[in-house]
């Protein structure tokens, strides 16, 4: 019987560390979601900001680059804007998700 009680207490360590595991994946996903991310396209003349929910929250466009005529240029940085932004979200959510398997972050 005592080999079982030792594996009780092995049990409960490692309870306390998934407690401990979820409650850092907490925090981080809060702090990924109040991070700020920046990114422009066009030599800045397309300008985003996204939070770490992939939320767009801000986006500027020079006026120099409206051009009425060529509405897929501005288009096409619009894109290349909001997907530098989400490769960034997505490589910070990589530096502090390091060892979870995908999908429970």
């Amino acid at each position: 019987m005592a080999g079982f009680n030792g594996f009780g207490g092995n049990m409960q360590n490692l309870l306390k560390q998934a407690q401990k595991m979820q409650e850092q994946m907490i925090k981080d996903r809060e702090e990924l979601e109040n991070t700020t991310f920046y990114a422009n396209a066009g030599g800045g003349m397309v300008e985003v900001e996204m939070n770490g929910k992939r939320e767009l929250t801000s986006l500027k466009i020079k006026p120099e680059v409206i051009d009425p005529e060529d509405a897929e240029m501005l288009e096409d940085l619009i894109i290349a804007a909001i997907n530098d932004a989400n490769r960034q979200i997505d490589e910070r959510t990589a530096e502090i998700t390091p060892n979870l398997p995908g999908g429970m972050f």
